[in-house]
């Protein structure tokens, strides 16, 4: 592939993942799934679900509402919790509430003892996995559409179906994005 192929098809691979920050997530989520994604169509459909219904929890909640930033992402029916609480007791209860979800294989809590995230520093988070979604895909070889990257605090969570050589890689070059305090890698290896 010439240099000027490679850019060019970098810059439509970005701006594809920048429309899906703006809404275009479940578009973007059903063609992964026909285009290489190792969970089958079901397995997408219930992590959407288990998101979903997660939030469904969340939002009933006044007090986690009033209190805290919660994100829950599913890959695979494992479920990454990520964000901000005040409060142990107030973390432990979105745990609880995300068992309760069908489907839920495994629970990685990993959301903050601190006070919410401004709006500012979300903002930073986005463009950080951006940032990393865009190095991911200038590695050859591997299975873009198999990693999900979520970014905390500049911390940057990474989940998806892939070989043990293939995650380190893919972590490795997370770790050279500019803002990217730390990379935790929460992989299956299929």
């Amino acid at each position: 592939m010439t240099s000027t192929l490679r850019t060019a098809s970098n810059i439509l691979c970005l701006a594809a993942i920048l429309a899906a920050l703006h809404g275009c997530a479940p578009l973007t989520a059903t063609g992964a799934a026909v285009s290489g994604d190792r969970r089958s169509t079901g397995t997408v459909f219930d992590d959407e679900q288990i998101e979903s219904k997660a939030h469904d929890f969340f939002n009933a909640d006044q007090e986690l509402v009033q209190a805290c930033h919660i994100n829950a992402t599913s890959y695979n029916q494992q479920v990454l919790l990520s964000g901000e609480c005040p409060t142990d007791q107030l973390r432990q209860k979105a745990a609880e509430y995300t068992k309760r979800v069908g489907k839920v294989r495994n629970i990685f809590n990993e959301i903050a003892l601190a006070a919410p995230s401004t709006l500012t520093a979300r903002s930073a988070d986005g463009l950080i996995t951006t940032k990393v979604r865009a190095k991911l895909l200038t590695i050859n070889d591997l299975p873009g559409s198999n990693i999900k990257v979520v970014t905390e605090a500049g911390v940057v969570f990474m989940m998806g179906l892939v070989d043990e050589a293939s995650g380190n890689a893919a972590a490795e070059a997370a770790a050279t994005v500019g803002g990217v305090a730390k990379v935790v890698k929460l992989f299956e290896h299929p």
